[in-house]
């Protein structure tokens, strides 16, 4: 095959997996109830939010009088402050996000791409601007951007294990970081503090499928990395739970522990569960709504 015929079969490919994706993620963030959104107050816009009596202090231009003159007080006319803040977004394409255990079972990948491309749609529709992380999707609002968002999402990485872009954050920023932190810790603990130093605070979300919390695995058994350049071999696959169980807690623990010294927050999600709960933490989040 040509490499131009190669390219087009590749696009080609690339291009029936965009829908499906998208039409996920828009279903979900359509299953969650906002509310009344985090930055909903009195300040400068163009949405009318309420009207309140005047105050002391407030001088005459700002008074409504044509709502005034419907009662005997003096009424302000208050728009909605309206300023977008920017959300960087880091999704782990990594091999070690392609697994998934069982044959029905859901990729790490899978899930971790639609919990990020859900949580955009929900924060570029309330006015924020979202991107990636790095220097190739700067944050944009708009409905274009979901969609580009959405072609980014499809691209992988190499290596084993994802390590954080932290090139080009905006100072001030917000983040979302989502991977299942399996790989170098030293490298994603530089990664978070270079963020943090810049003033960026966010989330961490860890994804794992249940096999990884749960080690289900009996007798002789080979455990290979998804990108194929680790391989371990055993007999007696029932020796290895219990120090495993003990490795993943102490990750975990580092993870807390990284995030609270950051000013992060840390969160966990395995595959089986709920995609709705899932988004529905992750915006109040970043939201910092609890």
């Amino acid at each position: 095959m040509s490499s131009v015929a190669h390219l087009r079969a590749r696009a080609e490919a690339e291009a029936a997996r965009l829908p499906p994706l998208l039409a996920q993620a828009e279903h979900l963030a359509g299953t969650v109830l906002l509310g009344e959104h985090g930055r909903r107050r009195a300040g400068m816009g163009d949405d009318f939010w309420q009207y309140r009596p005047v105050q002391p202090g407030d001088s005459l231009r700002m008074i409504d009088w044509r709502r005034s003159a419907k009662s005997d007080a003096q009424f302000v006319r208050q728009r909605e402050w309206q300023v977008a803040q920017s959300v960087m977004l880091w999704v782990d394409a990594a091999p070690s996000m392609q697994f998934a255990s069982g044959k029905d079972g859901v990729r790490k990948g899978e899930r971790a791409r639609l919990l990020a491309l859900a949580v955009a749609i929900l924060l570029i529709r309330s006015g924020e601007r979202v991107g990636l992380t790095g220097t190739l999707l700067p944050p944009r609002r708009g409905e274009g951007q979901i969609l580009r968002l959405t072609e980014m999402f499809l691209q992988e990485d190499g290596g084993d294990y994802g390590t954080p872009e932290t090139k080009a954050m905006l100072p001030h920023a917000r983040a979302l970081f989502v991977s299942d932190f399996m790989g170098d810790f030293e490298a994603f603990s530089q990664a978070l503090t270079k963020a943090a130093d810049r003033g960026v605070r966010g989330v961490c979300y860890q994804v794992l499928d249940p096999a990884e919390e749960d080690f289900p695995y009996r007798g002789r058994a080979v455990f290979e990395s998804m990108g194929g350049t680790l391989s371990h071999e055993t007999k007696k696959a029932d020796d290895l739970r219990q120090r495993y169980v003990e490795k993943l807690a102490e990750r975990r623990e580092r993870l807390r522990d990284l995030c609270r010294v950051t000013g992060w927050r840390y969160g966990t999600h395995h595959t089986g569960d709920s995609a709705q709960a899932a988004l529905l933490w992750l915006h109040r989040a970043l939201e910092n709504r609890g």
